[in-house]
C-alpha cells in the first residue's frame, strides 16, 4: 500500500512537471552529431559504420595512462561480454552507460514516471537528449566508482591528481562512444553503436580463441591457447596423431576443437529459429493492397537474454566482492562462494563459482559436470527459460510492443485486417492471440539457445552468440531495406 501510494505521488508530480522539461534547459550544453542535410547512400553510411568500429577498436587497445592495478581476478569479466568493453583500456566502461540509462529510461517510461508523447517530435528529441544526459552522469559515477574502489589500486598510492586524471579519461571514453552511437543511429551509419560494438566484441572473442598465437603453462607443457594452432601443435609434436587429435578435440581449461565446432552448431541453430514467424492479414484501408506483417519468434528480439545476463552478471559481482571481503559469513557463503582455477580459457585469474545461489545460476562446463550435479543443471535451466520469459513477456509493456501499442500503430498506418471493419479492437484482440505467446514462447526459446551453446562449450557462450547472430541479421535486414545488399555483392539495384 505504501509503495502504491508512492507510485501514486511521483506519477501525479512528474505529470504536472514533467522531468523531460527539467532537462530541457541542460540539453543544450551537451555535445551533439547533427542529423546529416542529406540522404546517406549506403556506401556512406558503409564508410561511417566501419570508421565508427575504428575509433571503438582503437580505444579499447589504449591503456588507461596512471592505473597501477592490483593482480586478481576481474570482477566484471562476466559482464564484459554484452558491455563490449576491454579490461584496463580506455573502454573499460564499453557500453555500460548507454545500455543503463537506455533501460532506465525506458522503465521510467514504461510505469509513466516520465509523460512523452511518441508522435511528438520535440517530446522525441527532448527524451533522446534526457538519456543522452543520463547517461553522461552514470559514465562519471561509475568512472570515479572504479577508480575510489581500488579497480586500479590504492587511491594513496595512485595520488589524488591521477585518480582525477584517470576519471577524466574515462569520462572522455565514454563521451566517444555514446556520440558514436548517436552519430550511428542519426542515420550516417547501419544499426546503433550498442549493437555494432557488441557484435564485434563476440566474435573478436571467438577469432581470437580459435587462432591466438599466445602460449600458456598448463602444467603438461606449453600449449597455443588459439584451438586452431593447438591442433596443428599436436599434430606436429605429437608422434601419435590419435592421441594429438583426441587432445586438440577435448583438451580442458582451453578452447578446444569440439568448442570450435559446438559454436558453429549454435549459429545454425539460432539462425534457422530467426526465420519463424506468423503473418498477420492485414490491407490498406483504402487501396485494398495486402500489406502482410510478420510477428517473430523472437518477438522482443535479444533484449531477454541482455535484461537477464545483466541480472547474473551483478549478482556475480556482488558476490564476487562481498566474499572477498566476508568469506566466512554464512549470509556471504548462501549468496556464493569463488576459487580460482589454475588456468581457464579467459586467462588466468577468473574466478569460479562452487557453491551458493551464484553457482546454481552459472552454466554447467561440460557434460561431466551435467552428470555430476543434475540439481545444478536443473535449476539453471529452470531459471535461465523462466527469466527470459517473463523478462520478454514485461517488456512488451515497457516498449510498446503490448498488442494494444502495436493495433494503435496499425491503425494510425491505415491497416485493417482483412475481412474486418476499420475497428481498432478487432485488431487488437487479434493480435491478443499471438503477441503475448510469441514474448512468452520466443523468450524461453532464446534461453533454450543459451543453454544449449553453454552445454556444448561453444566459444563466446551462448549467450554472445545469441547476441551475435541477431545483431548481424538485424544488419542484414537493414541492407536489404537499402536496397544495397545486390550492389555491394555485385549484383544490380532494383530501380
Amino acid at each position: 500500500d505504501l509503495l502504491q501510494f508512492l507510485y501514486f505521488i511521483v506519477s501525479h508530480v512528474t505529470k504536472m512537471v514533467r522531468l523531460l522539461d527539467m532537462c530541457e534547459p541542460l540539453l543544450a550544453l551537451l555535445p551533439e552529431v547533427e542529423k546529416p542535410k542529406t540522404k546517406q547512400t549506403a556506401q556512406d553510411k558503409i564508410l561511417w559504420t566501419c570508421l565508427s568500429l575504428f575509433v571503438f577498436l582503437v580505444c579499447c587497445q589504449i591503456p588507461v595512462f596512471g592505473i597501477r592495478p592490483k593482480p586478481g581476478s576481474d570482477p566484471f569479466y562476466w559482464m564484459r561480454v554484452i558491455l563490449a568493453s576491454n579490461k584496463g583500456t580506455l573502454m573499460e566502461l564499453g557500453i555500460s552507460p548507454i545500455v543503463t540509462a537506455g533501460l532506465i529510461m525506458q522503465l521510467l517510461q514504461g510505469a509513466n514516471i516520465i509523460a512523452m508523447d511518441n508522435n511528438n517530435a520535440k517530446d522525441r528529441k527532448l527524451f533522446a537528449g534526457a538519456q543522452k544526459l543520463f547517461g553522461l552522469i552514470i559514465t562519471f559515477v561509475e568512472a570515479t566508482a572504479y577508480v575510489f574502489t581500488g579497480m586500479y589500486g590504492d587511491v594513496s598510492d595512485i595520488g589524488m591528481f591521477f585518480c582525477i586524471l584517470i576519471v577524466g579519461q574515462l569520462v572522455f571514453a565514454g563521451v566517444i562512444c555514446i556520440l558514436l552511437d548517436e552519430l550511428l543511429q542519426k542515420g550516417y551509419g547501419f544499426g546503433s553503436g550498442i549493437s555494432l560494438f557488441i557484435a564485434t566484441s563476440i566474435c573478436e572473442t571467438i577469432i581470437w580463441k580459435s587462432f591466438s598465437p599466445f602460449t600458456m603453462d598448463t602444467g603438461r607443457g606449453s600449449e597455443f591457447e588459439g584451438a586452431v594452432i593447438a591442433l596443428f601443435q599436436q599434430l606436429l609434436q605429437n608422434s601419435n596423431k590419435v592421441r594429438a587429435l583426441k587432445e586438440a578435440f577435448y583438451r580442458p581449461h582451453l578452447p578446444n576443437i569440439i568448442n570450435l565446432l559446438a559454436t558453429f552448431l549454435v549459429f545454425l541453430v539460432v539462425i534457422f529459429f530467426q526465420g519463424f514467424q506468423v503473418k498477420i492479414p492485414l490491407q490498406h484501408a483504402t487501396s485494398k493492397q495486402p500489406a502482410p506483417q510478420p510477428i517473430k519468434l523472437f518477438y522482443t528480439s535479444n533484449m531477454p537474454i541482455i535484461l537477464q545476463t545483466a541480472l547474473v552478471s551483478n549478482l556475480y559481482f556482488i558476490s564476487q566482492v562481498l566474499y572477498r571481503r566476508f568469506p566466512t559469513n554464512i549470509f556471504v557463503s548462501l549468496l556464493g562462494k569463488w576459487e580460482e582455477p589454475g588456468v581457464s580459457s579467459s586467462g588466468f585469474g577468473t574466478h569460479v563459482p562452487v557453491s551458493g545461489l551464484a553457482y546454481y545460476v552459472s552454466p554447467p562446463h561440460s557434460f561431466a559436470d551435467v552428470m555430476d550435479d543434475p540439481i545444478h543443471v536443473v535449476f539453471y535451466c529452470v531459471f535461465i527459460m523462466g527469466t527470459c520469459a517473463m523478462f520478454s513477456k514485461t517488456w512488451i509493456g515497457i516498449s510498446k510492443q503490448s498488442p494494444k501499442d502495436v493495433a494503435q500503430q496499425f491503425s494510425q498506418q491505415q491497416l485493417i485486417l482483412v475481412g474486418y471493419q476499420n475497428s481498432q479492437e478487432h485488431l487488437q484482440a487479434h493480435l491478443e492471440k499471438y503477441i503475448p505467446t510469441a514474448a512468452a514462447l520466443g523468450g524461453m526459446a532464446i534461453g533454450a539457445l543459451t543453454i544449449l551453446g553453454d552445454f556444448l562449450g561453444a566459444i563466446g557462450s551462448g549467450t554472445g552468440i545469441l547476441l551475435a547472430v541477431s545483431f548481424i541479421t538485424q544488419y542484414k535486414e537493414q541492407l536489404e531495406q537499402e536496397n544495397s545488399l545486390p550492389g555491394i555483392l555485385g549484383g544490380k539495384k532494383n530501380q
